[in-house]
């Protein structure tokens, strides 16, 4: 009995896939990553590359894009750096664009970009609230809506977003963040619900707390890092290579039948009470 199949390596050998391999399986598959080069998505990223998909770095620091791309050719993967706007539909439309002529389709989207303020709420302007809101949702929405028309009329994909902790019930000092997250796992699952049909899964995962070199500045004090900790089972923080499993299992078919779905990555965050 053949627990596996064969395929072709790089040299033309004939190599066996083990089952684990083939139903895990996104050799050759296409994924666009917004805000890859940031501290969780390029990770992302560069996880997808080495499990053998092409990857579109799309960040609005093209440097840092290139720095991800530049770790992914050196890894012997295949991708391209584009800088973007993702709050503007016109540069998504740019991107997609670039995207198809390079590689021809797009099989899996993560939308990861997104900025946070932790200004009082009475003493946040508009800009501010503004800059979360279109940098997290509207950039999601935008996402969704472009590359995956493309999805919907070929028929397969699989769409990434990325909620946080402070999706519901929210977290403290970060307003709009938590609203925009709170929306776009609202965006998740409406999706999911208008494409189950269409072949294209949509689901988000929910990162717990993986601190950036930001949070720690901005956000996380002595007392509540100790308040963090204390209301995480697992008693620690995570690291963002731990958010790659569940990314590449929502981008094969191994979650073929999951759709809608908030995949929490938090240590047990999120079902503590007291």
């Amino acid at each position: 009995m053949a627990l596996g199949r064969r395929y072709e390596g790089y040299y033309g050998e004939v190599k066996e896939m083990s089952y684990t391999e083939e139903i895990f399986d996104i050799k050759g598959q296409v994924a666009v990553v917004t805000g890859a080069g940031g501290y969780l998505c390029s990770e992302m990223a560069i996880g997808l590359a080495k499990a053998g998909a092409k990857i579109a770095v799309l960040d609005l620091r093209i440097e840092k894009a290139q720095t991800v791309v530049d770790e992914i050719i050196t890894l012997g993967g295949e991708a391209i750096a584009l800088a973007i706007d993702v709050a503007n539909k016109e540069q998504h439309i740019k991107s997609f664009n670039t995207v198809l002529n390079k590689f021809g389709t797009v099989d899996i989207l993560v939308n990861g970009a997104g900025t946070n303020c932790p200004t009082p709420f009475f003493e946040m302007s508009i800009d501010e609230w503004d800059g979360v809101i279109n940098s997290q949702l509207t950039g999601t929405f935008l996402g969704c809506q472009v590359f995956g028309k493309h999805m919907v009329e070929k028929q397969s994909g699989s769409i990434i977003n990325i909620s946080s902790a402070s999706a519901g019930p929210p977290l403290s000092k970060v307003f709009p963040y938590s609203v925009a997250k709170a929306g776009i796992k609202n965006l998740t699952q409406n999706l999911a619900r208008e494409w189950a049909r269409d072949g294209v899964r949509v689901n988000a995962i929910r990162p717990g707390f993986l601190p950036t070199k930001w949070n720690q500045e901005n956000f996380i004090t002595e007392e509540r890092e100790k308040a963090i900790l204390g209301h995480t089972p697992m008693n620690r923080y995570g690291t963002p290579d731990e958010l790659i499993g569940a990314t590449i299992w929502l981008a094969s078919n191994a979650s073929s039948f999951v759709t809608g779905a908030e995949i929490a990555i938090d240590g047990g965050f999120s079902c503590m009470t007291i």
